[in-house]
């Protein structure tokens, strides 16, 4: 077995490469390809949750389990909200293949996802680029997200401003130019919105919301509510997995299982971003309506970035092997 620490993660976990294998597994998501299991989660008090995601996608080849804990509370005290680790097992014969940390893995398989809703959905003309957020959620999606578009502008918006200037400076020092601001400034007039936030009440409203603006929702702790009723209930939805995203926490999404069950949308309207990337569903449908990505995480998406990095560290020799 190999066993992959987070230097070795980060070394291995190549963007382009991902990006294309989440690609695929969404694909295999939508079309049957793909075994996908409701996220079980333990409670552990109030506090947080320990959860457990496996995934089998036949394109990518690889069978993958992750183990997550959410601690909300983390946030206040400087300590991760989300930690992981992944187990990949060959599907041929179930051998145990790698371990590897999940941290980078949760943070960059999620962005690649929302960057490819970015491509899929968001205007052509798209000039702005807000992220909302100072977290690792929120330093990947802006890596991901800022190259799908000719962005005149990328900003980051934060409570804390010195979060925020911490995240413009390593940004910069990666070569991405950002622009650190409150919330609302960053929102004012956004054509693409990447929220990765802790938040409990909505950051996204109605009100100031350009027309045919795209919003990318990653927020996922209990009760969150990233993007307001107002607009969930007029743009065009997408989500990773319809089932998996319209169940009750914490399998899906709160705001929309909500949603679904007071009337105010219809499951049917809900569009798989697998769906749109291989051509069953149409993508945006007009220049006005907004489009929301609603990403509540699947196991798919760890199996793709696994994958991606057992075969890099592969080819390079990288990790530990070891017996247990």
């Amino acid at each position: 077995m190999r066993l992959l620490d987070r230097a070795a993660v980060r070394a291995l976990l190549d963007p382009d490469a991902l990006v294309e294998a989440v690609s695929q597994g969404l694909v295999d998501l939508s079309t049957g390809r793909a075994s996908v299991p409701p996220r079980v989660a333990a409670w552990i008090g109030e506090v947080g949750l320990l959860a457990a995601m496996p995934a089998y996608s036949e394109t990518l080849g690889v069978a993958t389990a992750k183990l997550l804990t959410v601690y909300p509370g983390n946030a206040a005290v400087d300590l991760p909200v989300h930690q992981a680790l992944v187990a990949v097992f060959a599907p041929e014969d179930g051998t145990l293949r790698a371990l590897m940390d999940g941290d980078l893995i949760t943070a960059d398989r999620t962005a690649a996802a929302s960057a490819l809703s970015v491509r899929a959905l968001a205007r052509p003309d798209a000039r702005v680029l807000a992220v909302l957020g100072t977290g690792p959620q929120a330093r990947a999606h802006a890596r991901y997200v800022a190259p799908t578009r000719p962005f005149e502008e990328v900003r980051i918006g934060g409570r804390d401003p010195h979060k925020v200037a911490a995240l413009v400076d390593e940004l910069a020092g990666q070569g991405l130019a950002a622009r650190g601001c409150t919330i609302d400034a960053a929102l004012r007039d956004a054509d693409v919105i990447c929220a990765a936030t802790s938040t409990l009440r909505p950051l996204v409203g109605a009100d100031g919301l350009p027309d045919g603006a795209h919003v990318a929702s990653v927020g996922y702790v209990p009760e969150g509510r990233e993007v307001d009723a107002a607009v969930l209930t007029r743009a065009q939805l997408v989500v990773e997995h319809r089932a998996t995203a319209l169940a009750p926490f914490p399998v899906g999404s709160n705001d929309l299982a909500e949603l679904v069950e007071r009337g105010k949308i219809h499951p049917d309207v809900v569009v798989e971003l697998g769906e749109v990337l291989c051509g069953l569903r149409p993508g945006r449908a007009g220049d006005d309506q907004p489009t929301v990505f609603k990403s509540v995480g699947v196991g798919v998406l760890d199996a793709a970035a696994a994958a991606v990095v057992l075969a890099a560290a592969e080819r390079t020799g990288a990790g530990a092997e070891v017996a247990l």
